[in-house]
């Protein structure tokens, strides 16, 4: 992949599905023949101080201009000739990212009416329970029910289609289609509050728990499900019959049967559910199988269990009402069949049971009056558009501040469909196809969506262009579009001939169109709305303005709503924190959109990457380059505080360098190097206060070799070294440089970091029996046991033995950034202005900046010198037992244990502990990466240690520049540092 892709991926996110400006960013500027700006196109001179004239001519094919060498002008003509698209590139799922030990799922049958997902085992882990298998049916419980319930091991949720099912799984925006963890919305009650301030640091609303309230002025509160504390006992309490009303939720269905009002019903314990062990289940007592209904709220079951199981108590009732929704929790009342008693030397249990008994009813008389959110999808969204438009709507026209204001007034069906298909791919959905059970009237709703011009609907094909049409067969599947081009088959000969070529979706797509746009048959598009029926999406001007609200509330493209859902699940629990606003991140609205054409650019760079399209990646090159032109800095000294670090992170400018990066990446690949010396010192030029000047400098040097220009090249790595920001690997690589081509004649003078760089590093030699001995394959050796390994395993089982009996890990920069974030867990999540903005930052936002360590320098100098006089230790039990499974940016819980990072720091020792986490402080972006791969650690009798970092390089690898400078580093800390070489053993 490109140097730059993967950033430049995380920045665009999900991608969106209007990008309105495409074609006036694509016409906006006068096309230029050669990428970069003219200012510095004349710069780059051959060796022998002519200046190189490019010549351009017209292609013979599509017309449009390229450059004159032989090699560009094949390779475009064979793709002209050959136009293909390749298959775009799909983002990761939910389920496919790694937030914590996950089960494994695999699509095991696709049926007729049911598709069933198994799911492997997964180990206990926070909030997630072993599921045994997931069944996709089209009866599905009520999401919010299933999320309050102590249910069984099987769940019962819904399936639009069966085609659609592995892209429900492997696709993330098919929210819709969720597998459900059955911890369901439990958030842990043991965190801290966290208090948002205002711009005038006066408290507007509180998060408490792991819980997302929502803004003071808003009827809307997730925080409503909060439970009371629990009640001591008193001594006015009596062991009197115990009545309560609650609940069934978690509901199950049959066909055998309706409830009525007044049905006698019964509680049995379900001691074996794998999800809860205080599991009761409600069962019908009217009948002679004692049908399951379903179960209690699991708040209430953690009472009531024990009272069954301690104290022998029985629990019957009936039903209350039966709700107008089918999903819908049922109203019970229940009461307790029999009265304990205890003597008077038994008052412990005495206490025990009334305060179990209050609780009880305390839990009870809660639920009454804070039911079962019925759609979190909805309530989610709510807040998020809410929160939006109380901080940054300044930045909203009056027109999409009336569309949201509409949105919403509109009916709970119609929010919650709108929520629905904003979360899935799309864009075209059948109505026909689309079923949930928390929305009542889909017509109402979809009218009501319609009126407020938040959807598009069509029931003929008059009213769709061409990228319409093929958009619309998109909801069709494999065998609808068979049987189509099949009908046409009969009475079209032409088609008929080539029916026979291709068997993917996309292929027949591609005939149906070919016929509509040769006019075979006029009847075509009423053929092909017979097939799709009456069809639905979200509306480009809807899709823009919550576009920006999600933006504006996560601050990235990496983060959807989904997130909302992470936290319900129990999947992910975010930190406390204060967010304190001083500041706006956008101060106006021409700001925020220059960003977001930007963004738009960058999109289309990545999708012109995903096609081939180097017209179009050398025309967003272009457009970035032009605007970076006209770019120029601002001093961060107008900004106050942390604010002034990442600022330049959300401008347009910020934006286009990425995508200028890019281009040159792109631009080497083609081995068009001058064009990318271009790019190259337009970027130097125009962002003097960068952290990535270090990479810049390094590919103009090297860039500049490539075309001949030796002295230019030398003269850039040493200018290079004098820039401030110029740091970590990239500076190792330039002093490199510098001393490779400062050799006499050119330069007589030794510079005077030679000596440092040129440092021999301890080398030890293992020789192991390989398994594989292929190029660009990764290194796999036979073990001690006999057991294939990699070279790291293998250094591992070296150091054990004959190296020296060292116990270690096999981690690069994890279990170093796992100690750092651990350490200075206070120090990250301090309170300071504007670095905290959202509710699901994992860091705050100037982490990776300079102004990191400034601001906050007083707080880091105090906590690394009780580091270095040997606290670490303390210091990290500390912070594990307060904050463990929360996630930290750089914190992974799961690979590294406790015990393994308390010997690491007791062995590492305060004063190289306290350095490396200074290092990491000062300048977290540039050494957070590039460690050694093994850390080492023995102890003596005394209880103290030693500890060894080890880099291991196979038969045909070498040290990056990045790891030298690590090591170099390390070795000025005072580490014991070696490089294992690992190689094949003589036959």
């Amino acid at each position: 992949m490109l140097k730059g892709r993967e950033s430049l991926i995380r920045l665009v996110g999900r991608r969106r599905r209007f990008l309105r400006r495409r074609h006036a960013l694509l016409a906006s500027s006068a096309p230029q023949h050669q990428i970069g700006c003219k200012e510095y196109k004349d710069e780059v001179s051959t060796g022998d101080g002519n200046v190189d004239e490019e010549e351009w001519v017209d292609c013979p094919v599509c017309g449009k201009k390229i450059r004159g060498e032989d090699r560009v002008v094949n390779s475009h003509l064979d793709k002209c000739l050959a136009r293909g698209s390749k298959r775009k590139l799909s983002q990761c799922t939910l389920f496919q990212l790694n937030f914590c030990t996950r089960p494994k799922i695999t699509v095991s049958s696709i049926e007729s009416d049911v598709t069933r997902i198994d799911v492997g085992p997964s180990t206990d882990h926070g909030n997630i329970c072993d599921l045994a298998s997931v069944t996709f049916s089209k009866n599905i419980c009520d999401l919010a029910s299933e999320m309050n319930s102590s249910d069984g091991p099987e769940n019962d949720i819904q399936d639009e289609s069966k085609s659609s099912v592995c892209n429900r799984v492997n696709r993330m925006e098919n929210l819709d289609g969720l597998i459900k963890l059955d911890d369901e919305c439990k958030l842990l009650s043991d965190a801290k509050t966290m208090q948002i301030f205002g711009l005038e640091g006066s408290p507007q609303h509180q998060i408490s728990d792991d819980r997302i309230d929502n803004i003071a002025d808003s009827p809307l509160s997730l925080s409503e499900k909060r439970m009371p504390k629990c009640v001591e006992p008193s001594e006015d309490d009596d062991n009197s019959e115990i009545l309560l009303d609650t609940f069934i939720v978690g509901r199950r269905f049959g066909n055998d049967g309706e409830l009525t009002v007044g049905a006698m019903i019964m509680l049995s314990r379900d001691p074996e559910n794998v999800k809860d062990q205080n599991a009761i289940k409600v069962l019908t007592k009217d009948t002679d199988h004692n049908k399951e209904l379903g179960y209690i709220p699991r708040e209430l079951a953690q009472y009531l269990s024990p009272l069954i199981d301690k104290f022998h108590l029985r629990f019957e009732g009936h039903i209350t009402s039966i709700p107008q929704h089918p999903h819908a929790v049922v109203p019970i009342q229940i009461y307790s069949s029999g009265i304990v008693s205890f003597g008077e030397k038994d008052s412990s249990s005495l206490q025990v049971f009334n305060s179990l008994r209050r609780n009880a009813l305390s839990a009870a008389e809660f639920s009454k009056t804070h039911s079962p959110i019925p759609a979190k999808y909805q309530h989610n969204l709510l807040l998020l558009l809410k929160e939006v438009l109380n901080i940054n709507g300044h930045l909203f026209t009056e027109g999409e501040k009336t569309l949201l204001e509409v949105f919403l007034s509109l009916s709970d069906d119609s929010q919650r469909l709108f929520a629905r298909l904003y979360a899935r791919k799309g864009p075209w959905f059948r109505m026909a196809s689309i079923s949930y059970a928390e929305i009542c009237d889909y017509e109402e709703a979809v009218k009501g969506l319609s009126e407020a011009e938040c959807v598009t609907l069509f029931e003929s094909m008059d009213k769709l262009q061409i990228n319409d049409l093929k958009e619309v067969l998109n909801v069709l599947n494999v065998g609808e579009l068979r049987d189509l081009i099949s009908s046409l088959n009969k009475t079209h000969k032409k088609i008929a001939q080539n029916s026979d070529r291709g068997t993917r979706k996309q292929d027949y797509i591609a005939r149906v169109l070919a016929a509509y746009q040769g006019g075979l048959c006029p009847n075509l598009t009423s053929m092909i709305i017979g097939k799709t029926g009456r069809c639905i999406r979200i509306s480009a001007s809807a899709e823009s303005v919550f576009w920006r609200a999600e933006r504006l509330f996560f601050l990235n493209g990496e983060q959807d709503l989904s997130e909302f859902l992470l936290v319900d699940l129990g999947i992910v629990k975010y930190p406390a924190y204060n967010c304190i606003f001083t500041d706006q991140i956008f101060p106006d609205r021409s700001d925020l959109l220059s960003y977001e054409e930007a963004i738009e650019v960058a999109q289309i760079m990545d999708e012109s990457l995903d096609e081939n399209n180097n017209e179009l990646v050398s025309r967003c090159v272009e457009i970035s380059a032009s605007n970076v032109s006209s770019f120029v800095e601002e001093d961060r000294s107008a900004h106050s505080g942390s604010m002034a670090a990442f600022l330049s992170c959300f401008s347009g400018s910020w934006v286009y360098s990425k995508v200028i990066l890019l281009g040159v990446s792109f631009l080497e690949h083609e081995q068009r190097f001058k064009e990318a010396i271009n790019l190259l010192k337009l970027l130097l030029d125009k962002f003097k206060c960068d952290r990535r000047r270090g990479y810049w400098n390094l590919r103009l040097s090297v860039d500049l070799e490539h075309v001949g220009c030796l002295d230019e090249s030398l003269e850039v790595a040493e200018k290079g070294l004098l820039d401030p920001w110029v740091r970590a690997g990239s500076r190792v690589a330039l002093q490199r440089r510098v001393l490779r081509l400062g050799k006499p004649p050119r330069r007589w003078k030794t510079p005077s970091f030679s000596s440092s760089v040129k440092r021999k590093i301890v080398e030890v030699h293992v020789q192991g029996r390989p398994l594989n001995c292929k190029t660009g394959v990764k290194n796999v050796f036979y073990g001690e046991d006999g057991d294939r390994c990699g070279v790291e395993e293998l250094a591992l089982q070296y150091y054990a033995g004959e190296g020296g009996s060292w116990q270690g890990v096999h981690t690069e920069s994890g279990i170093w950034l796992t100690i750092f974030g651990l350490l200075m867990w206070d120090v990250v999540f301090a309170d300071v202005p504007n670095v905290f903005r959202t509710k699901f930052q994992t860091a705050p936002l100037d982490l990776e900046t300079d102004s990191f360590y400034e601001v906050r320098r007083d707080l880091i100098e105090a906590l690394l010198d009780k580091i270095e006089h040997g606290m670490a230790e303390e210091l990290l039990i500390m912070s594990w037992e307060s904050h463990v499974g929360t996630a930290c940016r750089g914190v992974n819980w799961d690979k590294h244990s406790l015990s393994e990072l308390r010997a690491a720091v007791t062995c590492i020792g305060g004063p190289c502990l306290a350095s490396i986490c200074r290092n990491l402080a000062q300048d977290y972006r540039s050494w957070s990466s590039g460690m050694p791969d093994l850390l080492l650690w023995r102890f003596r009798d005394d209880y103290r240690g030693e500890a060894k970092l080890v880099e291991v390089k196979g038969p045909r690898d070498r040290l990056s520049e990045q790891q030298r400078a690590w090591l170099l580093f390390l070795m000025d800390c005072g580490f014991n540092v070696e490089i294992c070489k690992v190689s094949h053993a003589p036959i």
